[in-house]
């Protein structure tokens, strides 16, 4: 759980980057869209474990397996929208890239995406120990 705080306030830091001062440029840069990433990538991961262990050792059902690919899919559309500029996919070209709406709509959809798979993959419900017969 500490690490899903840790991830939380690096993907923070990354996404606003005047929260400790750091903010040295009026566009958004590679180092700054790989520390959001980071910083995703580690909540989502511990995020995941987290709830793994919540999990307890039950079988995975087809939701917990849909959850878990949707967690990854979320973190791919997150990614693929921030670095659109820099893998030459966005609309501006280097050297001045330019995180625009479009960009800001595939991080949220992502972190959003990411999101609805952790729900699904929390456990439903507690499985009650079956009842002993009397002796």
């Amino acid at each position: 759980m500490t690490l899903v705080l840790i991830g939380l306030i690096v993907f923070a830091i990354g996404v606003q980057p005047d929260l400790i001062g750091m903010n040295r440029s009026p566009i958004v840069g590679f180092v700054q869209v790989g520390t959001w990433l980071a910083g995703l990538a580690l909540l989502l991961v511990s995020a995941a474990a987290t709830v793994k262990v919540v999990r307890n050792g039950r079988t995975t059902s087809l939701r917990a397996d849909i959850g878990t690919r949707l967690i990854a899919t979320g973190y791919v559309i997150a990614a693929v929208a921030s670095l659109a500029d820099f893998i030459s996919i966005g609309a501006h070209r280097m050297p001045l890239p330019f995180f625009g709406q479009v960009q800001v709509f595939g991080l949220v959809t992502g972190v959003l995406a990411s999101l609805l798979g952790l729900v699904l993959y929390w456990p439903r419900k507690v499985e009650s120990p079956e009842a002993t017969p009397p002796a």
